[in-house]
Order: C-alpha cells, then sequence, then structure tokens
C-alpha cells in the first residue's frame, strides 16, 4: 500500500488490479473538492484508477453528482454514559459490563508511551489466527507498534484495558469535531472470560460522552457479503446502529471506468454472490483450524470469535 500527501491529508494507493486512492483515514477526514483531487492526480500522474472517498457524520444527504454508493457504517449517537447503558444496550451488555469490573478490569485513557506500546505488542502477538484468518498485526515489533500507532497523536487516546498489572485489551479512539471512531478495538483471548472488550466500549462511551461527541464509530456495520455474524451481534447488543453514509467512485483512468461499469468498484470479491461468500468464509476458518472437527464440513456456521468480542 501506497501512501500520499495531497493537501495536507495522507491518501492510500491499494489493490493490485483495480488501484483505489482513497483518504487514510475516510471517516475523519473530508474530500472537500473532488476536483482539486482529479486535478492533482492527473498533473503528477498518480498511479490510481479510481479515487474514493465518502461524506462525514453528521452529513447524510448526497451532495456531489459522481457515482454513489451506501456505506453502511455501525455507529452508536450518544447523548449521555448513562442512558446508553441503561436504554441503548443490551441487558447481557450491562451483565458483561458489570462482570468485567467485578473480576478486576480497569480501563484508562492514556497517551502511546513505551510500556502501552509493549503491551499492545504482547495482544498482536497472543495468536496468529484470529476470526478465522491470519492475523495481520501479529508479529509486530514493540517498535513497529510505536510507529504505527503514533500517527495523529494530536487527535487519539488510548483506551488501555488493565488486568492487575497486565494490559489485556486496547481501543484507540480518534477524534472529529462531532464524532470519534474506534481503531484497534483488540483483547487477549486468555482474559476473554473477564469481558475486557465490553468494559473498553463502555469507556469509549463515558469518553465521548464527557466532550460532547454525537456519535461513536465502530467501522462497517457488516463487511462484505457475509452478512450478521458475532461481531455485528456483538455491535448491536452495544448500541450501535446501522447508518449509511453516501460513499463516491470517481474514474481516474480507463480501468478505473471499465471497474465502474462492471460494477466491481469494491474490489472484484465484491462480484461473489453472499451464499458462496459465506461458504469461502466458513471453509477459511475451517483451513486454519478456527471450528471443531465436527463442523468443517457444514456450511453456514459462523466461525469462532478469537478476539475477546464478546
Amino acid at each position: 500500500m501506497k501512501i500520499i500527501n495531497i493537501d495536507g491529508k495522507e491518501f492510500t494507493i491499494s489493490g493490485r488490479l483495480i488501484r483505489t486512492l482513497a483518504l487514510r483515514d475516510d471517516i475523519i477526514d473530508d474530500v472537500e473538492d473532488p476536483n482539486e483531487i482529479i486535478s492533482f492526480c492527473h498533473q503528477k500522474h498518480v498511479p490510481a484508477d479510481l479515487l474514493r472517498f465518502a461524506q462525514s457524520i453528521p452529513d447524510f444527504s448526497p451532495k456531489f453528482n459522481y457515482h454513489m454508493d451506501r456505506d453502511a457504517i455501525a455507529a452508536v449517537p450518544i447523548s449521555t454514559y448513562e442512558n446508553w447503558l441503561t436504554k441503548q444496550v443490551h441487558p447481557n451488555t450491562r451483565n458483561k459490563i458489570r462482570k468485567a469490573e467485578k473480576k478486576g478490569v480497569v480501563v484508562r485513557v492514556e497517551r502511546l508511551s513505551r510500556r502501552i506500546a509493549e503491551g499492545i505488542a504482547g495482544i498482536f502477538n497472543e495468536t496468529p489466527i484470529r476470526r478465522g484468518r491470519k492475523y495481520s498485526s501479529y508479529g509486530r515489533s514493540v517498535g513497529m507498534v510505536e510507529e504505527e500507532w503514533s500517527r495523529d497523536s494530536k487527535r487519539n487516546e488510548f483506551l488501555v484495558a488493565y488486568y492487575k498489572d497486565e494490559i489485556i485489551g486496547f481501543i484507540q479512539l480518534v477524534y472529529a469535531e462531532k464524532y470519534a471512531r474506534t481503531s484497534g478495538t483488540v483483547a487477549k483471548i486468555a482474559h476473554r472470560d473477564k469481558s475486557p472488550m465490553n468494559a473498553l466500549f463502555a469507556k469509549a462511551v463515558e469518553v465521548c460522552a464527557s466532550r460532547k461527541m454525537q456519535y461513536l464509530v465502530y467501522g462497517r456495520y457488516e463487511y462484505g457479503k457475509k452478512g450478521a455474524d458475532s461481531l455485528s451481534l456483538f455491535k448491536r447488543n452495544n448500541g450501535f446502529q446501522k447508518i449509511e453514509l453516501p460513499r463516491y467512485f470517481i474514474p481516474l483512468s480507463l480501468r478505473g471506468s471499465v471497474a465502474l461499469r462492471l460494477g466491481v468498484q469494491n474490489g472484484l470479491s465484491s462480484a461473489v454472490p453472499g451464499r458462496m461468500m459465506n461458504t469461502l468464509i466458513h471453509l477459511r476458518a475451517a483451513w486454519y483450524g478456527e471450528l471443531p472437527a465436527g463442523r468443517r464440513t457444514g456450511v453456514g456456521s459462523a466461525a469462532k470469535r478469537t478476539d475477546g468480542v464478546g
């Protein structure tokens, strides 16, 4: 993945067959004038086929006349912490938040430090497989964590879950003007019985409410065509709702124009039928040993979660 700077904002170029230019943090940052980006790409011969960008919360009405999809993100509207805890979350989630507290899980708001980086590296390197696939952060050194997670230090904080003196989970909160988004959101499997992720999200809502944030965003509501899974259920149980934002695609090359006409602007996998995608996901999980042997021949069951979310 290549990173370039355009008008003071970081963009990435990703993809092999279809190279897509997008903001590195397209949930927090905005493209205010797409024509300026298009002109820059043509003048500098940027090696990209498509420009992709989305509108930001709470700007839900389309304002550009380019090819548009709807990007379904997971966001929880925030008024007060008490309202979220008593009216927006599932009763089981409230129980898990209490359980985490009783078991001694403590969540603190911190800035990135050497100790935090060591704790994050320990979480990343606990297992090479998460959610039925190779875990991309496995093998990260402390130095790599410090370098990668120190970006945007002026607009982010870390929520760190401790059990005694051990770091067992973390969330990075990145702040925009009216909302915050999560990054990281991972906990140690060995401490899953203590519900650290529930404790972390409770703290995230508390922090956002104190900052008068209108929303907390946690990635997409569902990923690809696999439909609902245990992560989707976790989001719903924690009060996250499906919010659709306009997402635009602008061709920067002939290949990009063809991709739009064929409907594969989100990648070739977007052309795979949903049921077939579920089958492939299940088979991948079985291949990596995430499913019990007796279930590896069945199709359609969700892969076992391994990231501490529950």
